[in-house]
């Protein structure tokens, strides 16, 4: 289903087109490129200024749930009176462990309503594991389990202090809708170029991977007590909340000191330094696996001392149950050469 966008096709909107996409990552298997992994790549430095990039980091895409944090900083705008974990959760792609669920209940609680009020898509818990465990206790797919709950409830709560209806908080002609419309485009200086639904139902918003990696900079390098800086603190600080354990964006938070960050289903991943220093990146064809390392890779060209990403440089390949390889990013991201990962 696709939405109209609220303006008249602004010029400043990012051009909807087929992105230029390059490759980013490669499979080596045996010191042979067995796979390409296309994407695009930004870079930004404290200054703001793009100081490097890969494919096309203007042309309109979906972030998914990496624009999270900028929804929760929208919800905090209009009067949300969060903080801590319970902020983290709001902004979560969560895994659906059992502090989540309760974390969920709490913003439900503390705003009067129940998990009825939900209209995110019933489902099983995201992490594997946790999954796995639902299932054999022979537990049904839930709003409370799906991983954007913490996002919804936090938008209910946002909607029933404004006064606004509750039924439709989904519409994308709600006002709590074009609230969070409004910051998105300030936060990433760019009119949305589209708005469709997101898998969890929400009204999901296209812009440029470059207007992405600018939210974040400002957002992690917002004033102290700035709604910003609220929802920073409290996902760095809770980053296991806004992600669960095992999650190697939660991971990622804890290895480099005050990194902010957030991934994205399609394998999308934004990450910012407190000086502004940001990195966006988009795996054309979704894969995780690309995700992590390039990631990790745009973070060191971004300043981030390697020895804090090597945990992150891609996963091994294997033949018969041993290691022949691994997921490796390509030269333009890091110069030394392919046989290295053999």
């Amino acid at each position: 289903m696709m939405y109209s966008t609220f303006t008249d096709s602004p010029a400043d909107a990012p051009k909807v087109r087929e992105p230029l996409h390059a490759p980013v990552a490669h499979l080596i298997r045996g010191g042979v490129v067995e796979g390409v992994h296309y994407g695009s790549v930004v870079v930004l430095g404290a200054d703001g200024q793009v100081q490097f990039q890969i494919g096309d980091v203007e042309a309109a895409f979906y972030p998914r749930s990496a624009v999270k944090p900028v929804q929760a900083v929208a919800m905090l705008r209009a009067g949300l009176p969060l903080d801590g974990e319970l902020l983290s959760l709001a902004a979560a792609s969560h895994s659906g462990e059992e502090r989540h669920l309760a974390g969920t209940r709490r913003i439900l609680k503390l705003a009067g309503l129940a998990e009825e009020d939900l209209r995110n898509v019933p489902d099983m818990p995201f992490a594997p594991a946790v999954r796995d465990a639902w299932v054999r206790a022979g537990r049904a797919p839930s709003r409370l389990a799906q991983n954007c709950s913490g996002k919804h409830a936090a938008m209910l709560w946002t909607t029933k202090l404004n006064g606004w209806s509750l039924a439709d908080y989904l519409d994308p002609t709600h006002p709590l809708q074009r609230a969070i419309v409004g910051t998105v485009e300030d936060l990433t200086g760019q009119r949305v170029a589209r708005v469709t639904v997101d898998g969890c139902g929400a009204p999901l918003f296209s812009i440029s991977l470059l207007g992405l990696a600018r939210a974040l900079s400002r957002i992690a390098s917002a004033a102290p007590r700035t709604p910003e800086a609220q929802v920073a603190d409290a996902m760095r600080e809770h980053a296991e909340m806004a992600s669960g354990s095992g999650r190697d964006v939660a991971a990622l938070m804890r290895a480099v000191p005050g990194l902010l960050a957030k991934d994205g289903f399609e394998g999308v991943q934004v990450a910012a330094l407190p000086d502004g220093r940001a990195i966006a990146v988009k795996i054309a064809d979704g894969a995780d696996r690309a995700r992590v390392p390039v990631a990790a890779a745009a973070l060191a060209r971004a300043g981030v001392d390697p020895a804090l990403l090597t945990g992150f440089a891609g996963e091994a390949l294997l033949g018969g149950g041993e290691p022949v390889g691994r997921v490796r990013v390509v030269r333009a991201l890091d110069p030394s050469p392919l046989t290295d990962c053999a």
